[in-house]
């Protein structure tokens, strides 16, 4: 590696222009032709064939064959022979895709997050990429907004959690290793906080709310050492966080410390202008470049701009020279002045992606994430149970990946029927379609082709959801319900035999209320990623027993949405059972309060008694803690895993507080019959909250703590700050 003399010496000897070339970021398709997936609005930059050597990343390319290849030429090209950095969003795996980030923490497992993060960061690696746009740890509470599956749900503290897992997998202790990438948290701030669930909607939400719900996964994943971040398309309160100088240097730079490389969002910074708060592209790249956006993603204002900025001094050449060198000094990290392709090679990749170890990871994860919504005893099923019928538009479809699913294919991923058949044999397992997946009306022959076999199966594997083009970016809905066409298959099905369970593929919380009513037992997969169908094999079939938990309310309808489990108290709560209507009460006339199912929810095939709840002394201090004790026992026959939650209650503030807040979790296997105690404690930090004026304070009073999950808690007590 280059010492910071030596980097400091490349610096000086680059020109103006190579200079600013180290901040522009181009699509793979500039330096060669490219089969990858273009991310965002392609558009002509007008940049000449001779200025591409001085460009200093890429984003979007095929393989190591591709990235090499590109690299070599550029370093002969490039007189100071500065290396491109390469970068893809490498979101859950890369070519073995563990499930989506909603489902990842629905495992309440941060050890399994990072792992799988590391194996995806070893795929992607060999195969070139340097830097992944990830974790995404917008946080959210609206289902609409279609890029819910790249977080981990409504608890700004598990996404907390789990986007620190998530930089440790990807960069490790080194990120010069081989089999490590740089990490980059998005977006900040407030994305998920889209207006009516509209991706790149306006976001208006005050600075304690911010301060409270949104900012804290982005501040732990700086905390965690991560490299870079890019800020959100969106506009904050007013300003695009492009340009939002109170976000970019204010909080994240002054408040934080962040010292690393800032890149902007697909074209972000040509959007300031169609938002209307820079008159032009020039304008615009001076406010970007203004705010510390070291890097403008496929975006032309920085090249044909910065100069003529510097030249009016409207920008100074020592805040290029700073931006420059964060550039030169996170490409010195990675190793990149010593092996410009960080290790890639055709033969690594081959060696390493799709894997068995990779594929048995990923299998793992998709075992662990998914949750047992409803069971009516029907679950597990018998290995012995004789013919089983697998039907419905996913039962043969690949198409179980899920959004951002990088190099990964849908060819790659086993289906439902062919996990099922795998475990069964096949001439056990009959397969039909029933509808497809976007339709909204019956199709007869299709149906027919599904009664008949569901009628000559001893059960039925009905495999449902919303197609996974239907969720992610840009992708936002309305109407958060399955098609039509499946509901009715659903009945159909039920009509003829009685012994169906649902396996739903889904990457947002879906309002299932009719389903629910239909059929005894759902099995939410989620998008499970490369092993989806072998992963529901076990599952279904006793193999492995469901542990998931739900990190985003189910809405009953999607009139409740946003809806979120830790929602303040109001003046007027509803006091009545749940399916009653209270006059004068924060309440519906039409649906309950609640959602179908809470944050927090998941069945198992055990059963788990909490049998205690105790604190070892009912008060603290500010240097005092409180130890926790929550005893449970497993009172079934069958080995299980189950995630102890632990819920914080402030009484009394002078700000109003949420009923419930998730404060910790942990999650433990209990062998049949085997009682456990799991230990919490509780801090002072951890009673903080915003005040109005914005300043994490604590209260003196009485708190309650409690065990269970969101909206059922079953053990409470109460203790004091003193």
């Amino acid at each position: 590696m280059k010492t910071q003399r030596q980097l400091n010496e490349l610096l000086n000897q680059m020109t103006t222009e190579e200079k600013i070339g180290q901040l522009i970021q181009l699509n793979g398709g500039f330096f060669a032709e490219t089969k990858a997936e273009i991310t965002g609005p392609a558009r002509d930059f007008g940049i000449e064939p001779e200025e591409i050597s001085r460009v200093g990343s890429l984003l979007n390319f095929d393989d190591a064959d591709h990235a090499i290849s590109i690299q070599k030429r550029h370093l002969e090209e490039d007189r100071n022979r500065i290396p491109l950095l390469f970068m893809m969003d490498v979101i859950h795996g890369y070519r073995t895709l563990y499930p989506i980030p909603l489902a990842m923490g629905a495992s309440f497992s941060p050890s399994l997050m990072e792992d799988c993060a590391h194996m995806a960061a070893t795929e992607a690696a060999a195969d070139g990429v340097q830097v992944t746009f990830a974790p995404m740890v917008d946080f959210v509470r609206d289902p609409r907004w279609g890029r819910v599956l790249e977080t981990c749900g409504e608890d700004a503290f598990l996404n907390s959690v789990m986007g620190q897992a998530q930089v440790r997998g990807f960069q490790g202790d080194d990120v010069a290793a081989p089999d490590r990438l740089v990490a980059c948290v998005k977006h900040f701030a407030g994305y998920g906080g889209a207006e009516a669930g509209r991706d790149y909607n306006t976001v208006e939400i005050s600075e304690r709310l911010l301060r409270e719900y949104y900012f804290p996964a982005y501040k732990a994943c700086i905390d965690a050492g991560v490299k870079m971040l890019m800020p959100s398309f969106n506009s904050l309160n007013g300003i695009p966080s492009t340009a939002n100088r109170w976000l970019m240097q204010g909080v994240l730079r002054e408040e934080w410390g962040f010292d690393g490389v800032v890149v902007s969002d697909y074209n972000a910074i040509e959007e300031l202008v169609i938002h209307g708060v820079a008159e032009d592209e020039k304008a615009a790249a001076r406010m970007a470049f203004g705010c510390g956006c070291h890097i403008g993603m496929m975006s032309s204002a920085y090249h044909a701009h910065l100069k003529s900025l510097l030249d009016e001094g409207a920008i100074s050449m020592e805040a290029l020279d700073e931006a420059v060198l964060k550039i030169l000094s996170l490409k010195n990290e990675l190793g990149l002045f010593d092996d410009p392709y960080h290790g890639a090679s055709r033969e690594r990749a081959e060696q390493v992606i799709l894997s068995e170890t990779h594929r048995a990871l990923a299998r793992k994860a998709a075992e662990e994430c998914a949750v047992l919504l409803k069971n009516d005893g029907i679950l597990p099923l018998s290995e012995d149970i004789g013919k089983v019928a697998v039907i419905g538009p996913f039962a043969e479809d690949e198409g179980i990946k899920g959004n951002w699913a990088c190099h990964g294919s849908d060819e790659e991923c086993v289906s439902p029927a062919a996990g099922i058949k795998a475990l069964l044999g096949e001439e056990r397992v009959i397969v039909a379609r029933g509808c497809n997946p976007w339709f909204k009306h019956r199709t007869f022959d299709l149906f027919d082709e599904a009664i008949a076999a569901a009628k000559e199966a001893d059960a039925v594997i009905l495999c449902l959801g919303e197609p996974q083009d239907y969720s992610g970016e840009s992708h936002c809905r309305v109407e958060l319900t399955l098609p039509n066409v499946q509901v009715d298959l659903a009945k159909a099905i039920m009509a003829v035999n009685p012994n169906t369970v649902v396996l739903l593929f889904n990457g947002r919380p879906l309002t299932l209320t009719e389903l629910d009513a239909t059929v005894p037992a759902i099995l939410d997969m989620w998008f499970p990623g490369t092993e989806g169908g072998a992963a529901a094999a076990n599952l279904l079939f006793g193999r492995v027993n469901p542990s998931g938990k739900v990190t985003m309310s189910f809405p009953k309808a999607v009139g409740q949405c946003p809806i979120y489990y830790n929602h303040p108290s109001t003046g007027r709560p509803k006091q009545t059972p749940e399916d009653e209507f209270q006059v004068c009460a924060s309440n519906y006339r039409d649906c309950g309060n609640l959602p179908l199912y809470s944050f927090g929810h998941g069945l198992s095939y055990s059963h788990f008694t909490y049998e205690a709840l105790t604190l070892d002394t009912d008060s603290m201090t500010a240097d005092t803690a409180i130890t926790v004790s929550v005893t449970l026992r497993n009172d079934s026959e069958r080995e299980g895993q189950e995630v102890v939650q632990l819920y914080l209650h402030d009484l009394v503030a002078s700000t109003v507080r949420p009923v419930q807040s998730l404060i910790g979790f942990e999650k433990v296997k209990l062998a049949a019959g085997e009682r456990k105690t799991v230990t919490f404690a509780i801090t002072e930090p951890m009673l903080r909250f915003c005040d109005f004026d914005g300043k994490f304070i604590s209260e003196a009073g009485e708190f309650t703590v409690s065990a269970g999950y969101a909206d059922h808690l079953t053990l409470t007590r109460s203790f004091r700050l003193r």
